[in-house]
């Protein structure tokens, strides 16, 4: 489906983005693992969410949706029920890593599958850790889904230094240990997103530079009632259309404000954007609150390589704040983009070449500036739901506008983003 964007004038009002979709995914998953009954409010509805719900329905959970809330009854612990087929995570790369953990302690084979995109990403960097740990793990020759868990001999703690800064990994080696009476720490050097030691309640020492996380047994999740804050990740795309289009102000509900995710409001602050956070709050050790976003004129920043894993999954559409700000956008340091759900280097640059702007190509980043001097053009999501979003936004304060190839995709997020926009304007 191509979808054909229009110049919006101003966009105002209030707006409370979906829920945010890590801690969506752990509070399924963690509710699941729980010995009983559970309620997740404000849980994003999305593919990436039904890819974890369908998996966890598979190992026998019973998991409702009820208006707004999703309820489950949880197995307890290593009370999982074989499935009768392989688990088909979607597209969803949260799914496939985090549940790897889970699965590498229990008693039973389970083989992972994906669509074509998530059968490309890499696995082997979870396989490395949790192997470590004793867990039996086969992917395919290039690393990647298929990817089958088998029972361990016997799963041990160990002490786990990063090896790549990726939330999911650490994730994965955590959510082993927590199937474990000895104590299982992971060392990180570079901070990468706190949900899962968060909301587990996991012990942090900050040492120097690092911090040591440590897991057990001990904090196997209980059932209990979650809310959900919304997706900073999600309302990224907003606050940059207020910025950009004149005579805009909106009023964002309830946004996730965890330290680790906050990255793109410190860039865009840096950068002259007028974003004011009113009525903090806490849940699950998760601080949220209201952002107020006005437009406004924007300069182009030096981004430090260490926000980089802050910010990652932001960086398509902080480079359309980047297009309309003074001065040239760069961005180094961040050579993860290029396995996400397309290569995110690749799948910006040459939509922006299109638009006839200057860029150029590194292997781990890409600048951009100049005008755009080729509307009307068929820009192409690469089947990647922040591609396509972000695309469409730059379409929106783009004169002219233009087309939006395999759009789609985003209902991987965010299934309502344009009626969303729309309701706006």
């Amino acid at each position: 489906m191509i979808y054909k964007t229009r110049k919006i004038d101003s966009v105002n009002g209030t707006f409370r983005a979906p829920g945010d979709k890590s801690i969506s995914h752990r509070s399924v998953m963690f509710a699941s693992l729980a010995d009983g009954k559970s309620s997740i409010t404000n849980c994003l509805r999305s593919e990436d969410l039904m890819s974890t719900i369908n998996c966890f329905r598979a190992l026998g959970c019973a998991i409702e949706m009820k208006d707004e809330k999703i309820i489950v009854e949880g197995r307890g612990f290593k009370k999982f029920t074989p499935p009768e087929n392989y688990l088909d995570c979607g597209n969803s790369g949260t799914t496939s890593r985090l549940i790897t953990g889970i699965l590498a302690a229990q008693d039973f084979r389970t083989t992972l599958v994906g669509d074509d995109s998530l059968s490309k990403r890499p696995m082997n960097r979870i396989v490395g850790p949790l192997s470590r740990m004793g867990a039996v793990i086969e992917t395919s020759a290039s690393g990647t889904l298929p990817m089958t868990i088998s029972p361990p001999d016997r799963l041990k703690a160990m002490e786990y230094e990063m090896e790549v800064a990726s939330a999911q990994v650490k994730s994965a080696v955590l959510l082993a240990g927590l199937h474990l009476e000895d104590e299982t720490t992971v060392i990180e050097k570079v901070p990468t997103r706190n949900h899962t030691e968060l909301m587990l309640g996991l012990p942090v020492d900050r040492t120097n530079n690092s911090k040591r996380i440590t897991v057990s047994k001990k904090y196997y999740p209980p059932c209990k009632d979650y809310f959900v804050p919304s997706d900073i990740s999600t309302s990224a795309f907003f606050i940059v259309l207020t910025l950009l289009l004149k005579n805009s102000e909106l009023l964002i509900e309830n946004v996730l404000l965890n330290e680790t995710r906050t990255g793109i409001i410190n860039v865009l602050k840096k950068m002259g954007a007028s974003i004011e956070v009113l009525e903090e709050n806490i849940s699950s050790g998760e601080k949220y609150g209201n952002l107020l976003v006005r437009n406004g004129e924007l300069v182009n920043v030096e981004i430090d390589s260490g926000i980089i894993p802050n910010i990652i999954d932001e960086i398509p559409i902080l480079s359309v704040a980047g297009i309309f700000a003074d001065g040239r956008f760069e961005i180094s340091n961040a050579g993860e983009l290029r396995v996400k759900e397309s290569d995110r280097i690749n799948s910006l640059c040459s939509n922006f070449k299109k638009l006839g702007l200057s860029v150029d190509e590194y292997e781990d980043g890409f600048c951009v500036e100049g005008k755009i001097r080729n509307p009307g053009q068929t820009l192409d999501s690469f089947g990647d739901h922040r591609i396509a979003m972000a695309m469409a936004v730059l379409g929106f304060v783009t004169e002219y506008g233009f087309g939006i190839n395999d759009f789609e995709c985003v209902s991987v997020s965010n299934p309502d983003f344009i009626n969303q926009i729309m309701a706006l304007t």
